[in-house]
């Protein structure tokens, strides 16, 4: 397929979003971009001093490599610089692009399908209730060590979802056509068995 076609994915964190969005580019053969990555990569030269604005004006390809933008600190100035109008409006054209490569293409995020690509083939929500995702989140930390406690991480994740729903630019919401995935009870096969199956449907 040259044609363009994409799907948009989005959610909170550890609703299972990105092991979702890698299992139906590969199954398709289309190109995948998590979207988080470039407000973590900003997040993450915040941290080193920068300017949020000049960082994501600066963002390059090779700047969303590596495990230092998997951490817990990193997430959390990611979380704040992606409220930053300036910040998401100089990411913006590159998602687009990348959404419109020929191919097709995955696109994972918070805001693709209601702000970055309104007009993709296929929209999916991918969430869980605030207790699954922090317990995933607590037990995927653990596998790294100086995990805090699970009543910490419980309380990070709420505040995190509050901060994406409730900024005023680009809040994460559910797109009026999006498909509701919630994986809180869902098998991870099951659950990509449903996006795989909502993207066949557009397919035909």
């Amino acid at each position: 397929m040259s044609q363009p076609f994409t799907v948009a994915i989005d959610g909170p964190a550890a609703a299972g979003k990105g092991t979702i969005s890698k299992a139906v580019a590969g199954h398709f053969g289309f190109a995948h971009l998590d979207t988080g990555l470039l407000y973590r990569a900003v997040g993450a030269r915040v941290l080193e001093g920068a300017r949020a604005e000049e960082a994501a004006a600066a963002l390059c390809a090779e700047d969303l490599g590596g495990d230092t933008l998997r951490t817990a600190a990193v997430a959390q100035a990611a979380s704040k610089v992606a409220t930053i109008p300036q910040v998401r409006a100089a990411l913006v054209d590159f998602q687009r692009s990348f959404a419109r490569r020929a191919g097709g293409a995955v696109l994972d995020g918070r805001d693709i399908g209601t702000v970055i690509c309104p007009q993709a083939e296929v929209k999916l929500f991918v969430t869980a209730r605030a207790e699954i995702r922090a317990a995933r989140r607590y037990e995927e930390l653990k596998t790294k060590g100086g995990v805090d406690s699970f009543e910490t991480v419980l309380a990070d994740v709420r505040a995190r979802d509050a901060r994406d729903a409730d900024r005023t630019h680009a809040p994460m919401v559910a797109a009026d056509d999006a498909i509701l995935v919630d994986t809180s009870d869902l098998s991870i096969a099951a659950a990509v068995a449903k996006a795989i199956a909502a993207v066949d449907d557009v397919r035909g």
